[in-house]
């Protein structure tokens, strides 16, 4: 029998064979220590570890050896930041940890992939946007704007779809009778993510800022849905071109894991796609007019 079919392949060995490793290919001088001369052992030693962890060396001992102790998710950020763990590192720790990924951070902020905007323009008569782990709209096309809005024009805050649901006059008009379902559905999304960022401060201040302004958001946010799946066909009632159809597709962008793709394909034989067509001819006559 080999040493890999000898192995004992378990969480808390695989814990242990993790936190070894890292710790074996961190320098002293990477951990910002003295050299320290020469060494039996690559990297650090444990004892280091649990200096700059701020833990006692026996119990981070005990954890290498693979024991059955219980680790707080405030030790096992300390040790990430010691080993310097990169993210897939540390998500990897806290699964073997605590059987679930780490707490989440909050949304790192506001830029996109370049790749992102050129697609968006190259879907032509479909608009698009990209939107954050806020659910506000960072990215768009200019069918997006024919259809939603002149998003060209509004700052950060105009431009959230929970704040704009419950506050705008004129998305409640596109909604038409299907608002009250559509902002119940939109709202149980914004809580799905809302679990994630439950201690980011501007979490705290929106949620009371509309609770304040909108008896609609208090009491459709009283029902705690939570829900994470898109809304079907879409229906949008524009106050020029009629009603528009939609299929919705919400696509999350690989490596950017915060921002989401959203797609409004018109539907075919809807007339969607030729009225969108005006709208931007419209659009691109009033500019070159002004």
């Amino acid at each position: 029998m080999n040493r890999l079919e000898q192995k004992k392949f378990d969480r808390r060995t695989e814990l242990a064979e993790f936190l070894r490793s890292r710790r074996e290919r961190l320098s002293p001088e990477q951990a910002g220590l003295p050299p320290g001369g020469r060494r039996r052992t690559p990297g650090l030693r444990r004892t280091e570890v649990a200096l700059l962890a701020g833990v006692s060396v026996e119990w981070y001992t005990w954890l290498e050896q693979g024991r059955e102790i219980s680790v707080s998710a405030a030790l096992l950020e300390s040790l990430c930041r010691t080993l310097q763990l990169d993210a897939a590192e540390r998500r990897h720790l806290f699964l073997l940890a605590h059987r679930q990924p780490p707490p989440a951070d909050p949304p790192a902020g506001r830029s996109i992939p370049p790749a992102l905007q050129p697609f968006l323009d190259g879907l032509g008569l479909t608009p698009g946007c990209v939107l954050d782990a806020r659910m506000t709209v960072v990215a768009w096309n200019k069918a997006f704007c024919a259809v939603f809005g002149d998003y060209d024009a509004w700052d950060e805050q105009e431009r959230n779809l929970i704040r704009m649901t419950f506050t705008s006059p004129y998305l409640r008009q596109l909604k038409g009778e299907e608002w009250e379902a559509q902002a119940l559905r939109l709202l149980a999304q914004f809580r799905a993510g809302y679990g994630r960022f439950v201690e980011d401060p501007w979490w705290a201040e929106t949620l009371q800022e509309l609770s304040r302004i909108s008896p609609e958001f208090r009491e459709m946010w009283s029902r705690h849905e939570v829900i994470e799946t898109p809304e079907g066909r879409k229906h949008i009632r524009h106050p020029s071109a009629g009603l528009l159809t939609f299929e919705p597709l919400a696509l999350q962008v690989i490596d950017s894991p915060d921002l989401q793709l959203l797609v409004n394909t018109p539907v075919p034989g809807s007339g969607t796609a030729e009225k969108i067509e005006r709208l931007l001819a419209d659009s691109s006559q009033a500019t070159i007019t002004e």
